[in-house]
């Protein structure tokens, strides 16, 4: 809880000027006003967050944070949950779908066993970090204590240190735990006080019968968990995952070390949300990597404040969104960084 307290006690807004000087020195770059749309932001807002006109952006990791989830044993996935660790080893060889794309946008993915029901041997890319053996059924009490679910977060505050005093320049968040939208939806649906039904989708792609047994069971689980919509903590103990608050903790983390941090899909978001729940500012350090086709996710974003960068109808998770938002990051602080000037370009200025 310590180390909770102080991460979020360092969390600051964004320097304003630094936005504006951004701004000015895109203004400034050969082309119409404005003319490279969402590019300026992402680096308007990347030079400002990591307060350096002239940002590093080589540096980048995924981390894929892996849990298990108790709820499995209502059948609200297609897939068992001994595919959690099956898929890690699938990270770990580099033949995942995050894999592929961190290779093409530049990124190292580094797995975080945070609450997988597997005991992993050392080995590289693997980071153990392991705080239980996956959540307990949340139709049946509390997914975790209050106590696991802010060691998890801490799990991933650590990281985001670590990573910082490494000299990575942006992190992005990825998951993977069998079941996990359905700990996802049940936070959204809390938090916002929207109907399960409607922050509630097919997940791994489960048929009309099995979505219709999903709602159902979330609604379960909020009924006897009855979580406090005001108290983030409550929310994420009582229907989260461990992979969900290691996210939340990674993104408190680079918030607190002025370090943007792009956050993937549903899952990630539903971390993402937690965090800026706790704490008001820690959104400005946060770029959403893409719009989700799980229906919760719009409804995640609206209430953080964040515009997704991409539509790609993805539905993966792993970190796949993120690694493909970072080189669109990476395009923008560049343009800020690499464009010519109208002086420098002898350009008139006042004839484009």
């Amino acid at each position: 809880m310590d180390l909770l307290n102080e991460t979020l006690a360092k969390i600051q807004p964004v320097n304003p000027d630094c936005l504006a000087q951004a701004q000015a020195a895109l203004d400034n770059k050969t082309k119409p006003l404005g003319s490279l749309g969402r590019l300026e932001e992402f680096g308007r807002r990347f030079a400002a967050i990591s307060g350096n006109l002239s940002p590093d952006t080589e540096k980048k990791v995924i981390f894929t944070f892996a849990g298990d989830h108790g709820i499995v044993e209502e059948g609200i996935s297609a897939f068992p949950k001994e595919v959690t660790p099956q898929m890690v080893f699938n990270f770990l060889r580099g033949g995942a779908g995050v894999n592929v794309l961190a290779r093409h946008s530049g990124a190292e993915v580094r797995v975080v066993d945070v609450g997988v029901d597997y005991d992993f041997d050392p080995q590289p890319g693997l980071i153990v970090r392991k705080v239980a053996k996956g959540t307990k059924n949340f139709v049946q009490g509390p997914a975790m204590t209050r106590e696991e679910a802010i060691a998890a977060m801490e799990v991933g505050i650590s990281l985001a240190f670590e990573a910082k005093a490494e000299g990575v320049a942006m992190v992005g968040t990825g998951e993977m735990g069998i079941g996990n939208t359905t700990p996802s939806s049940a936070i959204i649906s809390a938090i916002s006080g929207k109907s399960v039904r409607e922050v509630t989708h097919r997940g791994t792609g489960i048929n009309d019968a099995a979505l219709e047994h999903k709602v159902r069971v979330i609604e379960e689980g909020l009924r006897i968990n009855s979580p406090d919509p005001n108290d983030p903590l409550d929310v994420l103990a009582k229907v989260g995952g461990l992979e969900i608050a290691g996210i939340a903790g990674l993104v408190l983390g680079a918030a607190a070390n002025s370090m943007p941090v792009v956050v993937d899909g549903f899952i990630s978001t539903a971390g993402a949300l937690i965090a800026s729940e706790l704490h008001p500012h820690a959104r400005d350090y946060i770029f959403a990597a893409h719009q989700s086709v799980e229906i919760g996710h719009r409804f995640m974003l609206e209430r953080i404040g964040l515009v997704p960068i991409l539509d790609l109808q993805l539905r993966l998770g792993e970190g796949t969104g993120a690694a493909l938002a970072m080189g669109l990051i990476e395009a923008g602080v560049k343009i800020l960084k690499e464009m010519a000037t109208f002086t420098e370009a002898g350009v008139a200025e006042g004839e484009y």
